[in-house]
């Protein structure tokens, strides 16, 4: 009886001998931050980031050198962020569609075009939801119809959405008659206003923490869903993703969607920020828009682009005005300081694809 128990008794402690040594054959798990360092979202946007920081530091030894003033404190960044709010959720749409390999200029048509609809139905009495889903709904018509004339006519984005631009351009003029829209107060004007002191603890406005919800919403489509896949597909080689069976033009026609509603979105703060229906307003801000994404590391040949790149790249825009501005430097060199940023990032991305 002894045998078989001292046996058993030794093959329990092999297996114990065997574990242990398994356990410290194999290596550490690596720190956290290495984790963090390694993952390949932050190592694809460290170029902005790097940026975005260097940036933020040159202006705070600057104004501290110069007035006294410190840039990076608290109430600055929640300005900084307020301020750049209608530019990122604007960028949201058009990074979709900029991966897809498409183009639109339209958005700051669509931008006016939504505060003037919003304005409008407030001022007709609607209640502020049925206003705010008016404003949406204007952005989305207007990405379907980008969609629809890309997909149907075969036209290049370009063309099709710089004639789309003076298209709901004119259309914000005809409705507001060529003049700003007037609309009664509602929680809307408090989207993207500046806190009370009874409501500090939420740090930053709703606006804003819409923005962090919807860059986080775009981020995980881009990444784990199937129309994502299709995004990238589609802007990296659309005659492949079309021979492995991609719906191309069904993709395309749901970028423009989505670019339209995150523009309608964008047009909501802007009336926050606005409190009237300016048929004239987002003049030229597409290309604020489009160099965000650009900035962020997505590339106009389409097939790259991120949400955290381009949340950067409008922050990086924003931070060089506000910066500019606290400086006292007028407006034509922040101009010239913004536009060579942009040529800067789009040689860097002529130069990533070469390489």
């Amino acid at each position: 009886m002894s045998a078989p128990a001292d046996a058993g008794a030794e093959a329990d402690a092999r297996a114990r001998a065997a574990a242990a040594g398994g356990a410290a054959a194999r290596p550490p798990g690596r720190p956290w931050w290495r984790r963090v360092w390694a993952s390949p979202v932050l190592r694809k946007n460290l170029g902005p980031l790097a940026g975005l920081v260097g940036v933020v530091i040159l202006f705070s030894v600057l104004l501290g050198a110069t007035r006294g003033v410190a840039f990076a404190d608290l109430g600055n960044l929640e300005t900084i962020f307020r301020q750049t709010t209608i530019v990122a959720v604007a960028a949201l749409g058009m990074t979709i569609v900029i991966v897809a390999g498409g183009i639109d200029l339209s958005v700051g048509a669509i931008i006016a075009l939504a505060t003037v609809v919003v304005a409008a139905f407030l001022r007709a009495g609607a209640p502020p939801a049925v206003a705010a889903l008016a404003g949406l709904a204007a952005g989305v018509g207007c990405g379907g119809l980008n969609g629809l004339l890309v997909t149907r006519l075969k036209v290049v984005p370009f063309i099709v959405t710089l004639g789309t631009m003076l298209v709901v351009r004119g259309v914000a003029k005809g409705l507001a008659h060529d003049q700003k829209i007037d609309a009664p107060p509602s929680w809307l004007n408090e989207l993207l206003a500046r806190l009370p002191a009874d409501r500090d603890w939420m740090v930053f406005p709703p606006g804003v923490w819409l923005l962090f919800l919807f860059a986080f919403a775009v981020g995980a489509l881009l990444l784990y869903t199937r129309l994502g896949r299709h995004v990238f597909a589609v802007g990296s080689n659309e005659q492949a993703a079309r021979l492995c069976g991609v719906p191309v033009a069904r993709v395309k026609l749901a970028v423009y969607l989505l670019g339209g509603f995150f523009a309608g979105m964008a047009g909501l703060m802007q009336f926050s920020r606005l409190t009237v229906g300016d048929p004239t307003g987002a003049m030229g801000l597409e290309l604020n828009i489009i160099a965000a994404v650009v900035i962020g590391g997505g590339s106009l040949a389409g097939g790259e682009g991120s949400v955290l790149g381009t949340i950067i790249g409008a922050l990086i825009m924003q931070v060089l005005q506000s910066g500019c501005s606290q400086m006292g430097w007028p407006n034509w060199v922040q101009e010239i300081v913004t536009g060579a940023i942009i040529v800067v990032a789009v040689a860097l991305d002529r130069f990533r694809h070469r390489r």
